[in-house]
């Protein structure tokens, strides 16, 4: 089945009531069959109808085997990170989302797990990876500065050494970028996002293959209790049943914005891999679908009032997250990755005057008409 046909018929089917929607169970608990047998439910912290029919669904997706749903994307990266053992290290790319980030720099050291940042993976020579490290973490196109990194050189090279690849594939959905095809063990999201899509919710999801990976990271996940509760499990399986269509009009949308932005002196520089001026415009081609619709551009403060700017602004606005229906637009130095040290936001290229677009689907014409006026009214 195609993509859409999956997202809308894939996960469970009510095959009592023969409801086209699988229905909310909303019990915490579930009879059992006798004193000797548990039953396939028993408690919905660690099992829940509705939840393993939006996880079934994910993975269908992705077409993948397994799919856990989380309370939050940073549920699903810290589910992840659980994998690693005191004394083993991560590689983590420069530029992530600031909640990994916060996780990493301030949790890790008193669980006794060590990370390196990597600037270019693209370019990392894996024969001197140091023996301790076990897993590498991802994301491309990274947040949010769009670099994109080739997941399946990296999953070969980092394979060689028996080392786990994790791809945050939060930009793309499974809709644009597959990385488990590409080589991946395990790729994560936050669904808060784009599965979603409609900023209503906060959702994880992780998905995966490998039988005992899954048997760990389920056992963890009861443990550790950040599972998706079964109305936010409904409202997370609505939304995928239109992620194709509404992913569609993201990508329109965004490519024309990025053309716009790229062509007026209002900005410096347009980051977004869509652009034949982006130096991954090619590798995302050949590993994806689509750019996906972030966009981040260098304002330029020496003609324009960012402030003006943003006031001015209608349609767009201002606010932190991404991949709902409407168009956002955030500084990240301060709203989103405002964890990193400013010397390390510096080194990367987060600065003060870095402006992330997330593109929605309203109509192209009324959202690039809302940015000229806002930049018309703020030149000084």
């Amino acid at each position: 089945m195609g993509f859409n046909t999956t997202a809308i018929h894939g996960g469970f089917i009510d095959q009592e009531k023969k409801a086209v929607n699988y229905p909310i169970y909303l019990s915490s608990t579930f009879a059992q069959p006798d004193v000797e047998h548990e039953g396939e439910y028993c408690y919905s912290r660690g099992n829940n109808p509705t939840r393993a029919s939006v996880e079934k669904l994910a993975a269908d997706i992705e077409g993948a085997k397994h799919g856990i749903a989380t309370s939050s994307g940073m549920a699903a990266t810290s589910l992840v990170f659980e994998l690693l053992n005191k004394g083993e290290k991560v590689l983590i790319n420069d530029n992530v989302y600031g909640g990994t980030w916060r996780f990493v720099s301030n949790l890790f050291e008193k669980r006794g797990v060590e990370y390196e940042i990597v600037n270019n993976f693209n370019d990392y020579d894996f024969d001197k990876v140091d023996e301790n490290v076990k897993m590498v973490f991802i994301e491309t196109p990274s947040n949010p500065l769009l670099e994109v990194t080739d997941i399946r050189k990296v999953a070969d090279a980092a394979h060689k050494k028996g080392i786990l690849v994790v791809v945050d594939n939060t930009f793309m959905t499974a809709y644009l970028q597959k990385p488990l095809d590409l080589g991946a063990d395990i790729v994560e999201y936050s669904a808060t996002k784009y599965y979603g899509g409609h900023s209503d919710i906060l959702a994880g999801l992780v998905i995966l293959n490998d039988d005992e990976l899954f048997t760990r990271l389920k056992f963890i996940n009861n443990t550790l209790g950040g599972i998706l509760s079964p109305i936010d499990s409904f409202l997370l399986q609505r939304g995928i049943k239109t992620l194709g269509v509404r992913l569609d009009r993201h990508l329109s949308n965004a490519q024309k914005i990025a053309e716009y932005l790229e062509g007026i002196d209002a900005t410096e520089e347009v980051y977004y891999p869509g652009l034949k001026s982006h130096k991954g415009y090619e590798l995302q081609k050949k590993q994806a679908n689509g750019a996906g619709a972030v966009i981040s551009f260098k304002f330029n403060e020496n003609s324009y009032d960012l402030d003006k700017f943003v006031s001015k602004l209608k349609l767009f606005s201002f606010a932190v997250s991404l991949g709902g229906v409407e168009s956002l637009i955030c500084r990240p130095s301060t709203m989103t990755h405002e964890s990193y040290a400013k010397e390390l936001q510096e080194k990367i290229g987060i600065t003060p005057n870095l402006i992330r677009l997330s593109v929605g689907i309203e109509d192209v014409e009324d959202l690039i008409k809302d940015l000229d006026d806002a930049f018309n009214y703020s030149r000084k």
